[in-house]
């Protein structure tokens, strides 16, 4: 066995490094689960989890729900692994099979008939205009905006200011056109502004 020997110069140093981070990315912990590495899964979820159950929690509103899916989609990536095509950043991929599996839970959720008993119980989460007055944490007032926007706008929203997200990786990740995202965004914009200005 070869064993390296470790050099203080910057020239020596340069290589190693970019040999660590080729080690640590995503795209190469992919293609070591593709091989069956467990700690390659281990550690793609420690990176990704509190993201991704974030993203799925806002999807779904539901904890214990968002749960299930988190285990779902790393599920999926262990199994998939090997279709991972690097057309786009893993976190795109990530993002878009979690939120696939959202919408299809939110699909074959039957809701009830509401009838008036059901109606009565259901919590109204409108502020008054005394109670919105006496907030004064802004970003709290900001996520409660966002909660009140339509479902389209929230969602890109949250991919373009929380997770970052391009208009090109937002539109692969919703399954739009790049000119629907642009779109969207501008109302959400325009609507979250006139939400918080009303708080």
């Amino acid at each position: 066995m070869t064993v390296a020997v470790i050099r203080t110069g910057s020239a020596a140093a340069l290589p190693e490094h970019a040999a660590a981070q080729e080690i640590s990315s995503d795209e190469v912990l992919i293609r070591r689960i593709a091989g069956g590495d467990q700690l390659a899964m281990q550690t793609l979820f420690a990176r990704h989890r509190v993201a991704l159950y974030r993203w799925l929690l806002r999807l779904v509103r539901d904890e214990a729900l968002a749960e299930d899916l988190l285990s779902d989609v790393f599920l999926d990536v262990w199994r998939r692994a090997a279709s991972f095509e690097g057309r786009s950043s893993v976190s795109t991929w990530l993002l878009a099979i979690a939120r696939n599996k959202a919408v299809s839970t939110r699909r074959r959720r039957t809701d009830a008939e509401l009838d008036e008993e059901s109606t009565s119980n259901v919590p109204d989460r409108a502020d008054d205009p005394e109670v919105a007055l006496q907030k004064k944490n802004r970003a709290e007032l900001l996520r409660q905006s966002i909660d009140r926007l339509s479902p389209e706008h929230r969602e890109v929203i949250d991919l373009v200011y929380y997770h970052g997200k391009a208009v090109t990786e937002v539109a692969e990740i919703v399954g739009i056109k790049e000119a629907t995202v642009k779109t969207r965004v501008f109302y959400a914009r325009k609507k979250l502004a006139e939400l918080v200005t009303a708080a």
